[in-house]
Parts: C-alpha cells; sequence; structure tokens
C-alpha cells in the first residue's frame, strides 16, 4: 500500500464509488467476460433487473456470474431500481447458486448496491426472509464462492451475495453496514456530517482490509476507476483466476471448513 492511499480520506472515497462516471457491474461483465448469458427469473414471481446473472467463462473455466447493476443513464437506473434489488432479485441469486452447485461451477458476485429495496411491496414479497435464506445457502454452498465489491456495499443488500470464500474490493469502493448519510442521521442526528461519519465508519477498502473483513483491493487509477478501468479489470481478471483455480483443487469439506472459519475470526470480540 502505497502514501497516496493514506492520503485520501474515507469521504472523497465515497464521492469517487459513486461517481457518475464510474463503470457498472454489466461493463465489467463485457469486458471480462465477453461470452456471458444471461439467465431470467426467480421462479416464483417475476425477473428482478436490478440483479443480473448468467453463465460465462474464466479463461475457459465455465463460471456463474451474480451482479447488482445500477444502471448507467437515467433510464437504465429507473430500469434497474438503482442497484436495489427486490426479494425476487435475491431469489433468482439462489436459483443460479443452486444451479452452479448442480454442475460444480465457481459463482463471482458482483456487488455494488446501496441496499435493498425497502419499499413496501418488497416488504409484502419477503425481502428479509430471501436475503437471510441466501445467507444461509452460501454459507453451506459447495462449490468456490468469491465476491467483487465494485462500487457500493450496502448492508444486507450486499450482504446477501457477500458470504463467499475470497472477498475483494476495489480501491475506491465502499462497503459497509448503510450509507455514511444514513449512520449520520442515526448517531448524529446531522445527515449532513456524512464525512465524519465515513471517517468513523471504516467503511473503505483499505480499513476493511486491516481488520480481516476482505482479502485483496484491486488497484485503480489515481482519480478514480473511471479515468482507465482497463488497468483495474485486468488486475481483476488475473485475481479472479488465480483465486478460483486454488478453491476449486480443494476438497469440498476443507471449502466449507475454511469459509466457516473466515467470517467466525471476523471482529473483535472478548469472552
Amino acid at each position: 500500500m502505497d502514501n497516496r492511499e493514506h492520503d485520501i480520506k474515507a469521504w472523497d472515497r465515497v464521492q469517487l464509488a459513486r461517481h457518475n462516471k464510474r463503470p457498472t457491474s454489466l461493463e465489467l461483465i463485457e469486458y471480462i467476460f465477453p461470452d456471458f448469458l444471461e439467465l431470467h427469473g426467480d421462479r416464483l414471481f417475476s425477473d428482478d433487473a436490478a440483479l443480473v446473472c448468467g453463465l460465462a467463462t474464466l479463461n475457459g473455466r465455465p463460471v456463474t456470474v451474480i451482479a447488482q447493476e445500477k444502471g448507467d443513464c437515467v433510464h437504465e437506473r429507473i430500469k434497474r431500481n438503482f442497484g436495489m434489488p427486490h426479494p425476487e432479485g435475491y431469489r433468482k441469486a439462489l436459483r443460479l447458486m443452486k444451479q452452479a452447485e448442480k454442475f460444480n461451477r465457481p459463482v463471482i458476485f458482483i456487488i455494488d448496491t446501496p441496499g435493498a429495496y425497502p419499499g413496501v411491496g418488497a416488504e409484502e414479497r419477503g425481502q428479509a426472509s430471501a436475503i437471510a435464506v441466501n445467507l444461509a445457502e452460501m454459507s453451506t454452498c459447495k462449490v468456490p464462492l468469491v465476491s467483487v465489491v465494485l462500487s457500493e456495499g450496502g448492508s444486507g443488500g450486499a450482504l446477501a451475495i457477500g458470504v463467499s470464500d475470497r472477498i475483494m474490493m476495489f480501491e475506491n469502493a465502499i462497503y459497509s453496514i448503510l450509507s455514511p448519510e444514513g449512520f449520520a442521521s442515526i448517531l448524529y442526528k446531522d445527515s449532513s456530517l456524512a464525512s465524519k461519519a465515513a471517517d468513523d465508519m471504516k467503511l473503505t477498502a483499505q480499513d476493511l482490509l486491516h481488520y480481516g473483513i476482505i482479502d485483496h483491493i484491486v488497484p485503480e487509477d489515481p482519480h478514480g476507476l473511471h479515468c482507465n478501468y482497463a488497468l483495474s479489470f485486468d488486475h481483476l481478471k488475473h485475481q479472479l483466476d488465480h483465486d478460483v483455480e486454488f478453491l476449486m483443487k480443494l476438497p469440498v469439506a476443507e471449502l466449507l471448513k475454511k469459509r466457516y472459519e473466515k467470517f467466525r475470526s471476523m471482529g473483535q470480540f472478548a469472552e
């Protein structure tokens, strides 16, 4: 980690993570998985455009790709619900996970959401239940799981596709329990203190690597991912190939044991 990484404030990284020219998940998929074939629907209610799921290959190896998509223009953002999935999106993701398990395909998750959609309809259709089921199913899924935080990873909406053997974050991505604005509103009773909240929340890739929450930081251009995404995407592809190859060699029992131990060891506590 170079000195430049220490000089950038957390709030500046929040702004870079939300930059309107920052590449979205579909742009990343097009670059790394040009043969991506999208599959639709949760087989229960409908298709959720905020979660894009499908099949692809990574250096010739079949993989399943599950990604949260915000959209890159007003029309697309409305269509994609600004990257906030409904419960049918998480159930679609679960359907693809179970399919991947059946055919022994590793799963690559791309996280980019401010959080799961909190609307009345989503709650009526079981938003909390859908997230909880995914958490439980991912903890015992018998194929390698790799998650990548592309820009924003907010709350349970991100964690629902974040219980993985390897977790990576782009250098200027953020990953937290909620937005800095929400945190400031609740704890400080003043949303204008979001920049202070960003410092206190320890939501940057550098913080989370330090605390052992993530395993790897994907470097970005000094001015942000939108300035030279090819450099970062090439690095990510190499790291994905390395991690997937390593994880595929592990016996299932060892894979699940290491995943369990990874999450049990997170956090600071006293007995």
